[in-house]
């Protein structure tokens, strides 16, 4: 199933209990083998969609501080 094709409708969406008041809220759902990521203030717009493989990548860089601001 190509990534454009993931269907969100059914999506159960989880937001991080670190996410602030601020208005700058992530929210990530698993579905289809996929993972889908929103900004939970607004959602009715566009989600990004990657494979299990490139979530794992990205959380794993996270963990190790690859993305921390210098």
């Amino acid at each position: 199933m190509a990534k454009k094709d993931v269907d969100l409708s059914q999506a159960q969406w989880r937001t991080s209990s670190l996410s602030g008041t601020n208005g700058q809220c992530v929210a990530v759902a698993f579905v289809e083998g996929h993972v889908a990521v929103r900004h939970s203030k607004n959602t009715d717009g566009p989600s990004i969609i990657f494979t299990v493989d490139e979530w794992r990548a990205f959380t794993g860089g996270v963990r190790l501080g690859e993305f921390d601001q210098p």
